[in-house]
């Protein structure tokens, strides 16, 4: 549960569970459905104007409101200690009789709240005893204040309660509560038990073992390691490996294991598997979207539509212990078979499931993204004893921007307009408002604007919000999902404007489609990052590609003493040949005919070399169609040539890879996008694949957010130009080249073809293990290509000797 931490008392020797009123509450007098349809409330975590709220209410008390209580107690149960804190929002005292206040806010009118929710009620009496406790107060009053968000109009709702009472109702929530937290006490002895006689499972690799005791000692000192370390070190195993140690000392509670990509995420449950075989004990959970885990055909979550939805909190708790206490993988299928046997919403009980797993694998959103991160674990302020293992870190860059940003476009804004103008006339005039607004910028823009403000829209879009609160029910059906698209849409317009400082740019632009938009773009994601990483203990960034280390501090940690280390490949250098092709160029400016040709030529040259499997990558379609064209004038017949298409669906993938897998007589020689679903996270072995051409430097296209970053970063003092194009286009070249070496007994060529990589500050982001690379022209590949074959026969053919 969030907010569920371990301890040991020094006093009584009993292990200490701590829990936070809030999580406490809301597990245990959670019931009925579940509906996602527009609720009557916003809470702080779905609206971050309410904490702007709270405070400015607390300050408008006087002096005798006390903000911010801190009150706890420890209840001693059979075999441990309880420990129940939490902050009340408010102390009234120097009356007969103190008051606790609890503040909430909603965005819909007040006349809709007639009485306090039965949430927040308890949690609010659940304050009022711990500080009657505290304060040995006979009677005390709880005041629950409700605040509209726009308006900042206030109902208020008081209740008296004794003493004896509040303790009744206290008590009767710890004993509901006490065998989950027994559960913890005997579980967590089991695993820590069996990770004590956990061994390293393989032989060490070079530089695998330094990597193993760094992430150990970081994990230690509570800090930040950032790791470079070349495909094949095993660096899986090596950050799993000393974290679960780590657990097993009390340095965590939790591992998160977090990655962009599905195939990684089965590469970390593999390496869990493998712990196993020695005995290992430990509660794993990989979390699977929504969409791919859902019982029905839409996920639309409203008992109406799903009946799994209806009655779920009633079933769910019973489900989840059930589940917890008979198994310790909880795979997708073993969770959908249980979710079928309680009917309840197997999406909603695998996000329950995850807060008593040792480790969760799962993708960056889970824990970054302010829409889609477990609240169970990030929403009420409570730290965690949580370490994070995040593997390809170098895609965080991209992804925490694209979280952390916001758009609205003025067209959604006018259609929305005329789809309520029928059934709400106010709201339509508010949204013609708005619109207009947007119209004044799009006329003075006639490409793109950095604009200092946009708190005028921003006004008019809080009254929007709350207009569609109060209208929703108003719709027909078929126009509510669209609306409430909209309605999240400005609510997170909303979010990130409130977040607004100089890690930010607002900017217009005309798109070249004619749609206008507003956009709130976040250029550099390590404030809001270290956020989310705050609530852990340690995080360990690892990739092959997290080069510049430099770059990718300055973007994902805001702490100047992170530490770093590079671990250097274990695989000899003389099984790889890198060549730089000198007279080509993938510039715009050098693109014709005669440029194809040449690239072709590359291509045949290096396929002449061997048979085998290669690959081709290129920076954009339109490019890999040319030369796939150039190629396949002068290719021979035997040779098959297969091209990634611009949309393909999973088992189009699956095909596409297979060709790799299959054993086949003659040449496959495939065309692919740099930076593409084929670039990366793809694992070809041996002879799988054996040569990569990587035609240019997959530097991003000049555009908007582009340009503006170059701009950002100059004002910085960095190398603007760097950092928005030549480090993000390098990453791609080093991704795409890491598919031919993935083992010790792979050999392959890659191939550099654009004439700005032997430029210094393109060979100032090479790894280490690049030092040997040669340079050449077409006339002088195949000599090169020829030759490096030879020496893998003879160095075979000694071998076989010996």
């Amino acid at each position: 549960m969030a907010g569920v931490l371990y301890g040991r008392s020094m006093r009584e020797e009993k292990e200490i569970i701590k829990i936070s009123v809030r999580s406490l509450v809301e597990f245990i007098m959670r019931s009925g459905n579940i509906d996602h349809r527009v609720s009557v409330s916003a809470d702080k975590d779905a609206m971050l104007a309410g904490a702007k709220l709270h405070r400015k209410i607390q300050k408008a008390m006087g002096s005798g409101y006390r903000a911010e209580v801190a009150l706890k107690t420890i209840v001693s149960c059979s075999d441990f200690l309880l420990q129940v804190e939490g902050r009340a929002d408010g102390i009234i005292e120097g009356q007969d009789i103190p008051i606790v206040d609890e503040i909430k806010t909603v965005v819909r009118d007040l006349s809709f709240v007639e009485q306090p929710v039965k949430v927040h009620l308890a949690q609010a009496k659940c304050y009022a005893y711990l500080y009657a406790l505290q304060n040995q107060s006979k009677v005390v009053k709880v005041q629950m204040t409700y605040c509209q968000i726009e308006t900042e109009e206030l109902k208020r709702f008081s209740y008296e309660f004794q003493r004896e009472d509040l303790e009744t109702f206290f008590y009767e929530l710890i004993d509901q509560y006490e065998k989950w937290a027994k559960f913890q006490i005997e579980w967590k002895e089991i695993r820590n038990h069996s990770i004590k006689t956990l061994q390293f499972p393989y032989a060490y690799r070079k530089g695998q073992r330094d990597m193993t005791v760094s992430v150990y000692r970081t994990i230690l000192r509570k800090k930040k390691l950032f790791i470079q370390a070349s495909t094949g070190v095993g660096k899986t195993m090596a950050t799993i490996f000393p974290a679960v140690k780590a657990m097993g000392e009390g340095l965590g509670e939790k591992l998160f294991y977090l990655t962009a990509r599905t195939i990684t995420r089965t590469v970390a449950e593999q390496a869990f598997d493998t712990l196993r075989d020695q005995k290992l004990r430990l509660k794993t959970i990989t979390l699977t979207a929504k969409e791919k885990i859902c019982f029905c055909e839409e996920t639309t979550c409203d008992p109406d539509h799903c009946p799994y939805a209806n009655g779920h909190f009633d079933r769910v708790n019973d489900a989840i212990y059930d589940f917890i206490t008979t198994q310790d993988q909880f795979s997708r299928e073993a969770i959908m078979k249980q979710a079928e046997t309680y009917k309840v919403c197997p999406f909603e009980m695998e996000l329950d499931v995850a807060v008593w797993a040792d480790s969760i694998i799962c993708d960056y959103n889970y824990v970054f993204d302010p829409n889609a991160h477990l609240k169970r674990f990030f929403a009420d302020g409570t730290k965690g004893e949580y370490i994070y293992l995040i593997d390809e870190a170098h895609n965080l860059v991209e992804r925490g921007r694209e979280m952390y940003s916001a758009v609205l476009y003025k067209e959604d804004v006018l259609e929305m307009k005329k789809i309520t103008a029928k059934y709400s006339p106010k709201l339509s005039k508010t949204l013609d408002e708005c619109n207009r607004q947007l119209l004044i910028l799009k006329r003075e823009c006639e490409h793109y604007n950095l604009l200092e403000s946009v708190s005028h829209i921003a006004i008019k879009l809080m009254h929007v919000i709350t207009l569609l609160e109060e209208s929703m029910d108003e719709f027909p059906e078929e126009k509510k999902e669209q609306i409430r698209d909209f309605y999240f849409q400005i609510r997170d317009f909303l979010n990130t404007y409130d977040r607004l400082d100089e890690n930010y740019k607002i900017y217009s632009e005309l798109e070249q489609d004619g749609r206008f938009k507003v956009k709130l773009f976040c250029v550099n994601p390590a404030e809001r990052l270290s956020e989310y990483l705050a609530y852990g203990n340690s995080t360990i960034f690892f990739s092959a590609t997290l080069l510049p280390i430099t770059y990718y501090k300055k973007l994902l940690s805001v702490e100047p003493d992170d530490y770093a280390i590079y671990v250097k490949s274990s695989f000899p250098e003389s099984n790889r040949q890198i060549l730089l092709g000198l007279d080509v160029s993938s510039r715009f400016s050098a693109r014709n005919q005669e440029t194809y040709d040449k690239f072709a030529q590359y291509v045949l040259q290096m396929v002449e070399g061997k048979k085998g499997n290669y690959m081709v990558f290129c920076p954009s379609y339109r490019l890999m169609e040319e030369i796939y064209w150039a190629v396949s004038q002068k290719i021979p017949k035997e040779i098959e040539c297969i091209i990634q298409q611009q949309t393909m669906k999973e088992e189009d993938r699956e095909r596409f890879l297979k060709c790799f897998k299959e054993k086949r007589q003659e040449t496959l020689l495939a065309f692919c996008v740099l930076g593409g679903i084929f670039s990366e996270g793809i694992d070809l072995t041996q002879d799988q694949l054996i040569g990569t051409a990587i035609i240019g430097m997959g530097i991003p296209q000049v555009c908007t957010e582009r340009d503006i970053l170059r701009m950002h970063f100059d004002l910085q003092g960095q190398n603007g130009f760097d950092y928005a194009y030549l480090y993000p286009g390098m990453n791609k070249v080093l991704q795409a080249a890491g598919r031919v070496i993935r083992t010790e007994k792979d050999k392959g060529v890659i191939l550099l073809l654009d004439e700005r990589f032997q430029e210094h500050r393109s060979q100032a982001v090479f790894p280490r293990e690049w030092k040997e690379y040669k340079t050449c022209r077409v006339q002088t590949c195949k000599e090169y290509i020829d030759t490096f074959w030879k020496q893998q026969v003879e160095k075979e053919s000694s071998l076989e000797i010996t």
